[in-house]
């Protein structure tokens, strides 16, 4: 059997381009034991997946030739594991492909849920990493302020709402006016900043006038120095990505470090969501509350086709996503679409 993937042509140094990547032909190899064969419908779309090419991280680094590495929702088309049949839906680590062979240990069922872009957006990877982030290395209390960078984007927007939701007053940072009035307008947040604003920084501490508790950080660079510097005494720093680095040879960090920790007596934690895996059931639980109660809006970026999943993670580090960004690969499976229309 053939199959169509994606593999990195040569490790980019600076900003990532079509260049770097190609779409080929390849065999695919018969399933072993405890192997599943996949069928790609969904592939995450993650600011990570650039980081990974610029070395080890938590995860092993990516090499020229490698098939690109992803999150993805699969149909089990072929399985030699136990626990895993034909037509199962499973979400796990793959790779950017039509189809895959995978360890079974590598991915997990999933049950029906209608859309199912939802296991990958408010109820997957983008709302648990808001949900833990937020809640078990922020903690915040109700009446703080909570600041969120890449507020538009997909992680952020849910930090944003899920704090709005525990009594916090909210304030986020994004691209251009148009994004901050859809921070503001539609996910409901008190304030918006616009880090390309020459006058950010005075922006900031006027949307901030009690300054901020809780600094939810997915960017890095010039955003993260700002913030630190209206940070209150004893806040709290989210450091979940930095997004802003990821794309350049000359990555900068804050130049107020470690002096504003010192004085400020801040706490910085970063954090992977799998760190909380074991917490997922209550993560789940309290999303589905938001959701259904309309507190929290799910909003979604989904582009069509294998061949455009290149150009769908270069257009995420620009910034032109809003909600969670995903690629369709293929259809959903016959049960989903059942359930769609009835």
């Amino acid at each position: 059997m053939k199959t169509r993937e994606i593999a990195i042509t040569n490790l980019p140094d600076g900003a990532l381009t079509q260049e770097h990547f190609t779409l080929r032909e390849v065999d695919l190899p018969t399933p072993g034991p405890g192997e599943v064969l996949l069928r790609t419908i969904l592939i995450s779309i993650d600011a990570a997946a650039r980081a990974w090419l610029q070395g080890a991280t938590y995860r092993a680094p990516v090499r020229a030739g490698d098939a690109m590495p992803c999150y993805a929702l699969c149909e089990v088309m072929e399985s030699r594991a136990p626990g895993l049949s034909a037509g199962d839906l499973v979400g796990g680590e793959t790779v950017w492909a039509d189809h895959a062979v995978v360890p079974a240990r590598q991915v997990e069922k999933l049950p029906p849920m209608s859309p199912l872009t939802h296991h990958m957006s408010v109820y997957g990877i983008a709302g648990k990493t808001a949900f833990h982030g937020l809640l078990s290395v922020g903690r915040p209390i109700a009446g703080e302020t909570v600041l969120v960078s890449a507020a538009a984007g997909a992680v952020g927007a849910y930090v944003g709402q899920i704090a709005k939701a525990l009594g916090c007053r909210v304030v986020g940072v994004a691209g251009g006016a148009e994004k901050c009035r859809f921070v503001t307008d539609e996910l409901g947040f008190d304030a918006c900043v616009d880090y390309r604003d020459p006058g950010m920084f005075k922006a900031l501490r006027a949307a901030c006038p009690d300054g901020v508790d809780v600094y939810f950080d997915n960017v890095g660079g010039p955003v993260l120095e700002a913030a630190l510097f209206a940070i209150n005494e004893r806040g709290r720093v989210v450091c979940c990505g930095a997004i802003s680095q990821y794309d350049s040879a000359a990555a900068s960090g804050p130049r107020n470090l470690p002096g504003l920790v010192v004085v400020k007596r801040l706490r910085m934690e970063g954090f992977i969501v799998m760190d909380f895996a074991h917490q997922d059931a209550t993560a789940l639980r309290a999303l589905k509350t938001w959701v259904d109660s309309g507190q929290v809006k799910v909003t979604e970026d989904v582009i069509e086709g294998l061949e455009n999943t290149p150009a769908a993670l270069i257009g995420l580090l620009a910034g032109e996503n809003r909600g969670k960004r995903m690629v369709r690969v293929g259809p959903d499976p016959e049960f989903a679409k059942q359930e769609e229309t009835q």
